[in-house]
C-alpha cells in the first residue's frame, strides 16, 4: 500500500512539472517513459483532450517513435474521432507491418464503427502477430456475435478460453451464445472439463454458476457461486451474481446480504444500489427502496432505471406527484422507453391530469403497441368518463395487436354493456369464454350491481353447461 501511495505521488508530481512547463513553455526534456506516464494518467482520468495535447508535445521530442502513434490514435478514438485514428495506424503498420498490437486497434475501432467483416479480418491478422491470443480471439468472438454468427462466436471464445481459462469475458459471452442457439444445456459438461483440470478456477466455477441460472436451475447456481468465493473471497461478481440469483428465487433478504458483500469489496455502485432497492421493494420496504434507488441517481445522475425505481417506491405508497416527478426524470433520459410513458400516463390519471395522460398512453403505444396494460388502461380513462366508443375503438385496436387475448374481449364486452350494445356485447363474450372461461371473474369488476352479476353468471354458467 505504501509502495502504490509512493507510486501516485511519484505521478501526481510528474503530471504537474509536465502541465508547469506547458504553463510557462519553458525549455524542459522528458524521457519518453515519463510521456507515457502522463498520457496514461490523463487516459486513466478520462482527460482525453489533455493526453492528445501531451502526445503532441511528446511527438516533438520523440518524431520518430511508433509507440507514440499508436497511443495518439487510441486517444483520437476515445474522442470518437475514428477516422484520423484509422490514418494513423495505418502509418503505424507501414513501419511495422508485423505488430499485432496495430492490428487489434484497427479491429477494435472498425467494430465501432459497425464495420464487422473489415473488424474480423484485422482480428485474424492479430492472431499471427500478437501475443495476446486471448483476447485476439475474445475480440474476434464479438465481432461475429455482433455479426450474429453464433457459431463462429463460439469457436472463438471457446479458443480464448483455451488460451486463458480465466478470460471473464470469454467465459460469460460464450454462455450466451449457447445460450442463444440452445446449447446451454451442453455448455455444462464444457465448464466441468475445466473444473476437472483446475478445481480451483474460480472462474470455472462462476460462469457455471451464470449457465444454471440461466437455465433455471438456481439451488446449482447457487453452489457454484459458493465455491467461486470459497476460492476467492473477495469475488464481488459472484457475490452479485448470487444476489441476483436470490433476487429470482424471491429469497429477498438473503440477496440482500449479497449486495452487501459486493458493496463491501468493490464499494458502492449505482447498479447495486438499484438492485438493493428492487429487494428491499419487493419487501414491501418502500422508504427504504426509495432511499437506495435515490442513492443509486446520486452516483450516476444518467441512470434513468434508478429515477424510475424511485417513482415506483412512491407510487405504491400513492405518492402520486411525486412519483410523477421521478418518472419524468427518467422519460427525460429514455424518451423511447414505454415503460416509463405507462407510468408517467398513471400518475396523472391518478392526479386528475386527463389529457396529459391520454398523451402519455398514445407515446406508449407506439412504442410498444403489444403491452396489453397500455390498451386496457387508456381506455379505461375513456370509459370512466362515460365516452363508451372511444374505449371500444382503443381495445379493438389492441386486438389487433394481439387477437387471442382473453382480457381484450372481456373488457370490449364490459363497456359494450356499458354503451348498451348487449347483442355485440354478448358476442365478444362467447370469445372471451372460450379463450378463457376462467378469466371470466374480470367482468365483475365493472358491475358492482349484484342484478347485473347474476345476469351475467347465468349466461356464463348456460355457456360453460353447452360446452362441458
Amino acid at each position: 500500500m505504501a509502495k502504490n501511495f509512493k507510486k501516485k505521488k511519484e505521478e501526481d508530481e510528474l503530471v504537474k512539472r509536465f502541465e508547469e512547463y506547458q504553463k510557462n513553455i519553458a525549455s524542459h526534456f522528458f524521457e519518453l517513459d515519463n510521456f507515457e506516464h502522463i498520457i496514461n494518467y490523463y487516459q486513466d482520468h478520462g482527460r482525453y483532450n489533455q493526453a492528445l495535447a501531451a502526445v503532441g508535445i511528446a511527438q516533438e521530442q520523440y518524431p520518430y517513435s511508433i509507440e507514440l502513434l499508436i497511443t495518439k490514435s487510441q486517444i483520437l478514438s476515445n474522442l470518437e474521432r475514428y477516422d484520423e485514428a484509422l490514418e494513423l495506424l495505418e502509418t503505424a503498420q507501414s513501419y511495422q507491418p508485423n505488430d499485432g498490437e496495430i492490428f487489434l486497434m484497427k479491429g477494435s475501432i472498425l467494430s465501432l464503427l459497425g464495420k464487422y467483416e473489415d473488424a474480423i479480418e484485422n482480428y485474424e491478422s492479430a492472431l499471427t502477430f500478437s501475443e495476446e491470443k486471448d483476447e485476439a480471439y475474445y475480440s474476434l468472438g464479438l465481432a461475429h456475435q455482433s455479426l450474429e454468427n453464433y457459431d463462429e462466436a463460439i469457436e472463438a471464445y471457446k479458443n480464448a478460453i483455451e488460451e486463458n481459462i480465466y478470460h471473464d469475458g470469454a467465459l460469460y459471452e460464450l454462455a450466451y451464445c449457447l445460450d442463444v442457439c440452445g446449447e446451454l444445456e451442453s455448455s455444462i459438461d464444457y465448464y466441468k472439463k475445466f473444473i476437472d483440470a483446475d478445481p480451483y478456477s474460480q472462474a470455472a466455477w462462476y460462469n457455471l454458476g451464470i449457465v444454471y441460472n440461466k437455465l433455471g436451475r438456481y439451488e446449482e447456481a447457487l453452489s457454484a457461486y459458493e465455491f467461486a468465493i470459497a476460492i476467492e473471497e473477495n469475488f464481488s461478481s459472484a457475490y452479485y451474481n448470487m444476489g441476483n440469483t436470490y433476487m429470482q428465487t424471491e429469497k429477498f433478504t438473503k440477496a440482500l446480504d449479497s449486495y452487501k458483500s459486493t458493496i463491501d469489496i468493490e464499494g458502492p455502485s449505482a447498479e447495486v444500489y438499484c438492485q438493493m432497492a428492487k429487494a428491499y421493494e419487493n419487501l414491501e420496504q418502500y422508504e427504504l427502496g426509495l432511499k437506495y434507488f435515490q442513492k443509486a441517481t446520486k452516483l450516476d445522475n444518467l441512470y434513468g432505471e434508478a429515477w424510475f425505481g424511485a417513482g415506483h417506491c412512491l407510487e405504491m405508497q400513492q405518492k402520486w406527484y411525486q412519483s410523477l416527478h421521478f418518472y419524468n426524470k427518467a422519460l427525460k433520459l429514455d424518451y423511447e422507453n414505454s415503460s416509463y410513458w405507462k407510468a408517467v400516463a398513471k400518475a396523472e390519471f391518478n392526479i386528475g391530469n386527463i389529457v396529459s395522460s391520454i398523451d402519455a398512453y398514445e407515446e406508449a403505444s407506439m412504442l410498444s403497441p403489444e403491452d396489453k396494460e397500455i390498451w386496457l388502461n387508456w381506455s379505461y380513462i375513456y370509459y370512466d368518463q362515460g365516452e363508451y366508443d372511444k374505449a371500444i375503438d382503443l381495445i379493438i385496436n389492441g386486438l389487433e395487436e394481439l387477437p387471442d387475448e382473453s382480457d381484450y374481449f372481456y373488457r370490449i364486452t364490459a363497456y359494450l354493456i356499458a354503451a348498451g350494445k348487449y347483442k355485440e356485447a354478448f358476442n365478444y363474450l362467447e370469445n372471451a369464454l372460450i379463450l378463457d372461461f376462467e378469466n371470466h371473474v374480470v367482468l365483475f369488476d365493472f358491475f358492482p350491481q349484484l342484478e347485473t352479476q347474476k345476469a351475467l353468471y347465468k349466461i356464463i354458467d348456460q355457456f360453460r353447461k353447452d360446452n362441458s
